[in-house]
């Protein structure tokens, strides 16, 4: 065993001594030691309670004969750290998560892990270091939380970010937006949408990595207390087996993901995060290759943003295994998971139960994928846009630009009411080296939807979306303004021209005049100059490859 390097020998008695002290008894020290990876925080919703998830698998991995030792690393709420400062840091962390969880695990030479992800950065942080440590894992995230009710409508996080444009539009009051943010939140878990931690919950499945169901069971059912227990002696079986991530993780697996993204019109950010893990496996990817698979999978689900549907919804009617079950045509079914058995194997007996929330596939929402990339002369190296949140008179878009050198300065514009139909918001230096750090900009994007604008603005940057975002949103331009992408010669009043269904991104300017125009650009001067996004920025690469360091 891998962790004999910390227990075996007389020479190694200092080690065990160490052991002891923190209560190992004889038998325990014995067995195969099993990290469990926490991200347990009292400041983010979806981690607030995975102190009871550790438990529930630390019981299953003792239950299988293996010595579990529960550890934590960082997590950022996105939705606090929204439209400030704080934003900078959130992808950020994601290289952070996975560095520390490879120290702990190096250092103390576990045999095997369980990770307990559940919001944003921290399921692909954790996936960036099962990938690098090839250690046997499982994962098992945190779920989803329930949405929340209002007069017999669901409301989610996102209903309170947009109801911030219609009180800045005067369309509703202070009280009725202080009654909403009473109710839309109304316990633990990932926010109740098919936001960016549940879509990557979600591909995990997809991926292999994690339990089928993992992606969908409510946060506060007892079903994830016993999904936990089960993922914890699972992995003990992986380790007896010798599998492990890059067994799982392979071309097969990464297409299985993104067939399952297209089918469920999953957030923009796991484009960037997905990238972000295949470097890590080893596996090439390539961004244009996404509009293929986009055009050969249906669009089966609309679930928050896209839709009035929940996780829980998507739970009820049958989750994950279900949707792979409906486009099992355009998987790669032999693809290995930590099942031990292949998905499809794991997806062949489940049935959808609600075809209002799971589409057949004879019958999707669209007949092509929910997200699709844009290449032209204003993204060279794509840009990605969540096309099944785009209302259908958008899809086309040709109108003027607004250009902004920061989200803050486009958020004021919105709420001085001086943006009008048919315009381009154009928001730059919010990239992962201009950011610094890449922002999600959800106030802008919802503040349009709640002023009733998202079917006659376009939104476009260098930066991202959250994955509650919905409109003409368009993100991740590449290359970024702070790397002399063409974003960065945009003047207001260019014309923009969208062409979602064409996978279209121009600005209407001739070749010569861009270039004449980006070399008289002054050098690009970080924002940031001390600190750890100091040197995330000196570090970072494009958002069209998954913003990795290099």
């Amino acid at each position: 065993m891998r962790s004999d390097a910390v227990k075996k020998g007389f020479e190694r008695a200092p080690h065990r001594a160490l052991l002891r002290a923190v209560g190992c008894t004889d038998a325990e020290i014995e067995q195969p030691f099993v990290g469990v990876i926490n991200s347990y925080s009292e400041v983010v919703p979806g981690h607030v309670h995975l102190r009871n998830v550790a438990e529930a698998v630390k019981a299953g991995v003792r239950m299988a004969g293996g010595t579990p030792f529960e550890c934590g690393t960082i997590a950022v709420c996105d939705g606090v750290a929204m439209n400030h400062e704080g934003m900078k840091y959130s992808l950020a962390s994601r290289e952070l998560i996975a560095d520390s969880v490879e120290v702990v695990v190096q250092a103390h030479a576990f045999d095997a892990l369980v990770f307990i992800p559940n919001c944003d950065k921290i399921i692909p942080g954790m996936l960036m270091a099962a990938l690098r440590l090839n250690l046997p894992c499982v994962f098992v995230s945190g779920g989803p939380m329930l949405a929340g009710r209002q007069d017999g409508a669901a409301v989610d996080l996102n209903t309170v970010f947009m109801a911030v444009g219609k009180v800045a539009k005067g369309e509703m009051s202070y009280e009725e937006l202080d009654r909403l943010e009473q109710l839309a939140c109304p316990g633990c878990g990932s926010c109740a949408g098919m936001f960016t931690a549940n879509t990557m919950n979600c591909l995990s499945e997809a991926l292999g990595l994690a339990l089928p169901y993992s992606g969908t069971t409510p946060a506060v059912h007892a079903a994830r207390v016993r999904l936990a227990k089960e993922a914890g002696a699972q992995v003990m079986s992986l380790l007896e087996k010798n599998i492990r991530p890059r067994d799982i993780v392979t071309p097969d697996a990464i297409r299985n993901a993104f067939v399952v993204d297209m089918a469920l019109g999953g957030s923009t950010n796991s484009i960037l995060h997905l990238a972000a893990v295949s470097d890590e496996a080893g596996v090439a990817f390539d961004l244009a290759s996404l509009n293929e698979i986009s055009a050969s999978v249906p669009h089966l689900c609309k679930i928050s943003p896209a839709g009035e549907q929940r996780i829980e919804d998507l739970h009820e009617a049958g989750g994950i295994p279900a949707v792979m079950r409906e486009v099992s045509d355009r998987l790669r079914l032999d693809a290995l998971t930590v099942t031990g058995r292949t998905i499809g194997e794991n997806v062949e007996r489940a049935v959808i139960r609600d075809k209002t929330v799971i589409r057949p596939a004879a019958e999707p929402y669209s007949p092509h994928g929910g997200l699709a990339i844009l290449f032209g002369n204003l993204a060279p190296d794509g840009a990605v846009v969540k096309q099944a949140a785009v209302a259908p008179e958008m899809l086309r878009h040709r109108g003027p630009a607004r250009v902004f050198d920061s989200e803050d300065e486009a958020t004021r514009a919105i709420m001085n009411r001086t943006i009008r139909p048919g315009d381009v918001l154009v928001i730059r230096y919010e990239g992962p080296k201009g950011g610094p750090g890449m922002r999600e900009m959800l106030t802008p994007t919802s503040m349009l939807s709640g002023m009733g604008m998202d079917n006659s603005v376009a939104l476009l940057t260098d930066g991202r979306f959250s994955g509650a975002t919905r409109g003409a949103a368009i993100g991740h331009i590449s290359p970024e303004a702070a790397e002399r992408g063409p974003i960065a010669a945009v003047r207001e009043g260019d014309i923009i021209e969208i062409d979602i269904p064409n996978c279209r991104l121009d600005v209407a300017l001739g070749e010569d005049e861009l270039k004449a125009r980006l070399a008289a650009l002054p050098r690009f001067q970080p924002k940031i100059k001390t600190g750890y996004l100091r040197r995330y920025a000196e570090h970072v690469t494009s958002a069209s490859t998954g913003a990795v360091f290099r």
